[in-house]
């Protein structure tokens, strides 16, 4: 067996006792009633439920390579020697895929990875084009969000007078979405002929994305009787009934910043139904992540300088995509990823660019975890 095997393995072995304490522990009625613990340890659990499933696989595979070699050296019989042939083929083969699965099994995950996400699209320079640009975006956020099953609540909007949103603000929710979703965070460049332009020339606009981890209730605390509420009638489209009834919501809320020692009144509105206590609920649950950005963007500038990596740094004023319109091109600048296939991205069509991401974040992640 041979050294990385080894290592591997002892890594591995290392982690039953705690797959075992961690089993026995989410079976605790004292744990199963401290909500934020218990949380954390199912977690827990079905990461280490993967890599116990890996290390089954793991140690059989070593073990067939061995045994085919012993019967390819010992045995007389020829059918069983072509037999044990064919098992060290597989096994062979199956040997560095595992390996590959089992060291990014290995890498701590980022542990906001699995919570939903509140996605906010803001118009940058460029005027009305970027607004209708952040539109764009905005729908080709909505055409994959649909393909991955997951739900998308729109909680402030302010259109452009041309045509998409100056800013939109919006929640998602469903499995692992802020894993998948955090690469989007960042600087999108268009480059295109203007609706508005009359002369035919190509202008450069951009919009910022930025995605946030969503706040779990116990994550924030937040002392509900210091927050002052405002009802107002909402304007927009949605028929008579809008101005007649005060629905609108504005929260008031002074929130000392730990990292700065600073009180900061936090302003929110939220306008998106017609029925005041559910945009209560929307405009707290925006408090609550807003607070929990705030209180983590230490966090990230701790992760995005000890890991200086391009894919997902957490710096939401670098540049990340360019959409070619006239050459119908995609760039991603940090992996210099390049597709035509622009209609088809704008469609919803971006897995494909989030998977290189990824790939490019993992092996960044394995060279610094030296697996």
């Amino acid at each position: 067996m041979t050294d990385n095997n080894t290592t591997l393995l002892e890594k591995l072995d290392g982690l039953v006792a705690r797959f075992e304490e961690v089993s026995t522990l989410i079976t605790d009625p004292a744990v199963i009633a401290d909500q934020k613990r218990y949380v954390k340890l199912t977690k827990e659990y079905k990461k280490l439920g993967d890599l116990m499933k890996a290390r089954k696989e793991y140690m059989q595979v070593l073990n067939g390579i061995e045994e085919a070699k012993e019967i390819i050296a010992n045995e007389t019989d020829a059918e069983m020697r072509d037999m044990a042939r064919e098992e060290l083929d597989a096994c062979q083969a199956r040997q560095p895929e595992l390996e590959e699965q089992i060291k990014l099994l290995l890498i701590p995950a980022d542990p906001q990875d699995s919570r939903n996400a509140i996605l906010e699209i803001r118009g940058g320079t460029g005027g009305d084009e970027a607004a209708i640009f952040a539109g764009d975006l905005f729908r080709m956020y909505t055409k994959y969000c649909e393909t991955k099953g997951w739900r998308m609540e729109i909680s402030s909007a302010n259109e452009g007078s041309a045509g998409g949103f100056k800013e939109i603000v919006c929640s998602i929710t469903g499995d692992g979405v802020y894993g998948t979703m955090k690469y989007e965070s960042g600087v999108h460049r268009v480059q295109r002929v203007p609706a508005t332009e009359t002369q035919g020339r190509v202008h450069t606009s951009a919009a910022s994305v930025a995605v946030l981890p969503e706040a779990e209730e116990f994550d924030v605390v937040i002392n509900e009787g210091e927050i002052k509420w405002d009802t107002f009638r909402s304007g927009g489209a949605g028929g008579q009934n809008v101005n007649k009834v005060e629905s609108g919501v504005r929260l008031r809320y002074n929130w000392k910043n730990t990292n700065t020692g600073v009180v900061e009144e936090i302003l929110i509105e939220c306008t998106e139904t017609r029925d005041q206590p559910k945009n209560k609920e929307r405009a707290l649950s925006r408090l609550r992540t807003f607070i929990y950005d705030k209180e983590h963007q230490k966090y990230i500038d701790d992760i995005a300088s000890k890991r200086k990596t391009m894919v997902s740094t957490g710096d939401r004023s670098a540049k990340i995509r360019t959409y070619n319109y006239p050459q119908g091109r995609i760039t991603d600048h940090r992996i210099n990823y390049t597709i035509y296939n622009l209609a088809a991205f704008m469609d919803g069509d971006i897995q494909d660019c989030i998977d290189h991401l990824i790939v490019a974040e993992n092996a960044e992640r394995l060279k610094e975890s030296e697996l």
